[in-house]
């Protein structure tokens, strides 16, 4: 709720500080002397629009700060929460307008832009009357309040949720949806490239020995002929390396005979003459195999030309190229999931709408058979305001498809006829102010308790009306109290009378200028503004007993 008021250099008020408590809070005064400045600067606070006229005379800015305490707020709790705003117990809405017209808005001391402002507001105070802040005018929150009063909570949260996951399934769809043509442009060209490398149909280890022959071949005659020296220079030349090798082992051989330690190095030389004999019947087998083959190093020169062109188109080296294949065939296999995948979230989605729809339709269902009932309260409590010809009704328009959204498929609407034979119109376009808070006070009673919003403020909700019903709309108002905040300007005595508090409000001029004031008043003073509201300028013994006898059947502040 609404705790504290503070408004500095605002219009006619240069200071004032107000602290407020539950229950009905009444704010009274003469003609002309202000009353509705509160509410004005409460709006402010909350985020309605201001320019350089709201600033005192003579001061640099107005500013205006609302403290509220939101322990039983949930809503505002969790809004402020969710964006990093909550403080402890307690709000601070800050207002500051200069003399240039431009205004700054905070919430617990952080500067945040007017739209933020304004949607903390709505979970924090609705003003009824002829001002801006006129939630039951917006068909959102009419359709807000038929589904609080029909109780169908589980079933509103269904849809929502329904509706948030079907548009998501049909968002990926839609984007999965608009990538299908690179999609099947990228599907075609990695399938060209799979047969393009299959065709080629390189086998593991493939590249090393293909440059092993080509080097082979390409050298051939090279080969032979350096192969055929060697042979002769180890085995067949005259004299040899093998003739010389086996005359130096002969001799050793006899020297060993003559110092045994010179046979190791004979059993060397025996094992160089064998390994070299072996040698030189390795190279001749060599030489039976080297053959010139033009043919077979063209092919080969062809296989590994195929086989660079593809490494450089892939930009591979030739040996990766079956790697290179493998991640083409795994992303082949990806893109063809894909389509699958398209497939299987169009079938999802299609799934999901079904449930969105059915829930919807369920809902509208259930809003119909609410609406009766709460036209039918309403209409109830409008005869006891003085406006006994008066009906309210509610429509809830199925709507198509192509409008759906998390609130389900329904177009709620309040219709109001002020007076017998009057046909029924959008409640935004009752064009009697007086009427118009009637029917909200009748609207709110009839809802009470159904909204999370702690504080309702009615500016002249009893313009237009007296007597009995006077006493009624007070009577009303304090019931409410007895669930919510309420403030209410009024100016008849049989609605003042029955507030737990009372603010009186007066307007003083002096040398420095007009002022506006606003104290709380009890007892005698309470009787004596009453009294005045009740009878006029000349306050009698009689006023004063019939002020007192009213605040004795209300409800009195203290």
């Amino acid at each position: 709720m609404l705790s504290r008021l503070h408004i500095r250099d605002f219009v006619i008020v240069d200071a004032l500080e107000l602290e407020l408590g539950p229950g009905m809070t009444v704010l009274t005064g003469e003609t002309g002397a202000g009353k509705s400045i509160l509410v004005d600067a409460l709006g402010l606070a909350l985020g309605d629009r201001a320019d350089a006229s709201v600033v005192r005379a003579g001061a640099e800015r107005a500013e205006i700060a609302a403290a509220f305490d939101v322990r039983d707020v949930q809503p505002a709790g969790a809004w402020l929460e969710e964006r990093g705003l909550a403080g402890d117990d307690e709000c601070l809405l800050r207002r500051v307008i200069g003399r240039d017209g431009r205004s700054r808005a905070f919430v617990n001391g952080s500067p945040v832009p007017l739209q933020t402002l304004q949607q903390l507001a709505e979970h924090l105070v609705d003003i009824h009357g002829q001002h801006a802040h006129q939630s039951l005018l917006h068909r959102g929150q009419q359709r807000d309040l038929l589904d609080a009063y029909a109780g169908h909570k589980a079933l509103v949260t269904t849809v929502a949720d329904a509706f948030q996951a079907w548009r998501a399934v049909e968002a990926e769809h839609a984007a999965s949806a608009a990538a299908a043509a690179d999609r099947a442009a990228r599907l075609d060209l990695v399938q060209y490239l799979v047969s393009e490398l299959d065709g080629l149909a390189l086998a593991e280890a493939e590249v090393p020995a293909l440059e092993e022959e080509q080097r082979r071949l390409a050298n051939a005659g090279r080969l032979q002929e350096e192969a055929s020296r060697l042979v002769g220079l180890l085995y067949e030349d005259d004299p040899s390396l093998e003739a010389g090798l086996a005359r130096a082992a002969s001799a050793l051989d006899g020297l060993s005979r003559l110092d045994g330690r010179l046979q190791p190095a004979c059993g060397l030389l025996e094992g160089a003459l064998i390994q070299l004999k072996e040698a030189a019947g390795s190279l001749r087998d060599y030489l039976q195999d080297v053959d010139l083959d033009p043919a077979r190093l063209e092919a080969v020169d062809r296989r590994l030309s195929a086989i660079q062109d593809l490494a450089r188109k892939h930009r591979v080296r030739p040996e990766a190229l079956p790697d290179r294949r493998r991640e083409l065939e795994n992303e082949l296999a990806l893109l063809r999931g894909t389509e699958v995948m398209l497939s299987g979230l169009e079938a999802e989605a299609g799934r999901l709408r079904g449930l969105y729809v059915d829930a919807a339709r369920r809902l509208g269902s259930q809003r119909r058979k609410a609406a009766q009932a709460l036209a039918a309260a309403v209409t109830e409590r409008l005869k006891s305001l003085g406006m006994g010809g008066g009906t309210f009704g509610v429509t809830v328009e199925a709507l198509d498809e192509t409008h759906a959204g998390a609130y389900g498929l329904d177009r709620v609407e309040f219709l109001v006829s002020a007076s017998a034979g009057q046909s029924s119109a959008p409640l935004a376009k009752v064009a009697s102010g007086g009427e118009l808070s009637r029917i909200s006070l009748a609207i709110q009673v009839a809802t009470a308790g159904l909204t999370a919003i702690p504080t309702l403020v009615f500016d002249e909700v009893d313009v237009g009306i007296g007597g009995g019903v006077a006493e009624i709309v007070g009577r009303l108002l304090r019931g409410l109290g007895q669930k919510r905040q309420v403030l209410c300007v009024t100016h008849l005595p049989q609605v003042a009378s029955q507030g737990d508090h009372h603010l009186l409000v007066e307007k003083t001029t002096d040398t420095e200028g007009v002022r506006t004031r606003i104290r709380a008043i009890t007892g005698g003073e309470r009787v004596q503004e009453i009294a005045r509201m009740a009878g006029g300028v000349e306050i009698t013994p009689q006023t004063l007993a019939h002020a007192k006898e009213m605040i004795r059947r209300g409800r009195p502040a203290g």
